[in-house]
């Protein structure tokens, strides 16, 4: 099968201090890989090297990160401007950090949409509204007019996906989507990436600690601890059966989100 994403042989290191060893895995169409792990293990590394944020002191040390023929490591900055957010988009873990605070959730929509595309204010609404509408987002018209501030946090991070997906990236990088979420709304958010994979056949890289949300979602597992693999592979398969002791540490510490 076709790989949209695929990591070879990753190492990445911050300050000269290894924080990611040898890590390979592949994404491909329509597929959900979740990268599960404690806090500090380094999956939010991942997923940040694919799009060059991982700041002054960061780096990939070796390996490669492939993306459409281009080794996404390899990079400048400018060649980063037409990848973010068109061919790959990604949600943070803090609903609020997806939008700037002082100005209504329309206009920085719309503010991304023209970025990459020649389109005009009412028509970046009604792409908007038509999404928020077949993700269940309820009165798309008040979304529209708010402030940040105005909606409450699982809102904000459920319209934070929703204006990730408003490009149709090939791959949504989703970072901890659920993790500043109580339990009701930690469920919408999960139900909602996978409705965008029904509406659009998106791949999702989805980083998380939480192996109730890898239960409910995920197609294949990458576990990491200390930066380093410790099981790939089917996800119902490694939930079933985890060959590491540490995946059977983390599963026995978190409750199942179920699928519905």
């Amino acid at each position: 099968m076709e790989e949209l994403l695929s990591y070879q042989s990753v190492e990445i290191c911050f300050s000269g201090e290894t924080i990611i060893q040898d890590v390979s895995f592949a994404l491909h169409p329509g597929e959900i890989l979740c990268i599960a792990g404690e806090s500090g293990s380094g999956k939010s590394s991942l997923l940040k090297a694919a799009l060059g944020l991982l700041g002054n002191e960061g780096l990939v040390t070796k390996g490669d990160i492939w993306f459409q023929g281009l080794d996404l490591p390899d990079l400048k900055e400018r060649e980063f401007r037409n990848i973010r957010g068109a061919k790959i988009g990604m949600i943070f873990q803090d609903p609020a950090a997806s939008f700037c605070p002082v100005r209504t959730i329309g206009s920085q929509i719309y503010e991304s949409l023209r970025a990459h595309q020649n389109i005009r204010p009412p028509e970046a609404k009604q792409k908007a509204l038509e999404l928020f509408h077949s993700l269940g987002l309820p009165d798309g018209e008040r979304i529209w007019r708010s402030y940040p501030f105005e909606l409450s946090g699982g809102m904000n991070q459920r319209v934070a996906i929703a204006s990730a997906m408003l490009m149709k990236p090939l791959v949504l990088l989703a970072d901890e989507p659920t993790s500043a979420l109580d339990a009701g709304v930690q469920k919408q958010v999960v139900m909602e990436l996978m409705s965008l994979r029904a509406l659009f056949g998106t791949a999702i890289l989805l980083v998380t600690h939480d192996m109730g949300v890898v239960s409910a979602i995920a197609d294949t597992l990458l576990v990491l601890k200390d930066g380093r693999m410790m099981e790939y592979g089917n996800a119902k398969q490694l939930l079933q059966q985890p060959q590491s002791p540490y995946t059977r540490e983390l599963l026995a510490a978190v409750p199942r989100l179920r699928r519905t």
